[in-house]
């Protein structure tokens, strides 16, 4: 279960990024969840995806 409140997010999809999955697609795709919805979640604590990086900044 991916978390709803968005500083939890951030730290549980910064976790799967860093130790399970290349990019955000595959997080997305392997958890089946929208990516849309987590970039807008993160942005609104104003974390954005940094792809070199494979992690929120």
């Amino acid at each position: 279960m991916v978390p709803k409140d968005p500083v939890m997010l951030l730290s549980f999809v910064n976790l799967k990024l860093r130790d399970y999955y290349k990019n955000l697609d595959a997080l997305c795709e392997d958890l089946d969840v929208d990516r849309q919805e987590i970039t807008e979640k993160l942005a609104s604590i104003s974390y954005h995806y940094d792809e070199g990086k494979n992690q929120f900044v």
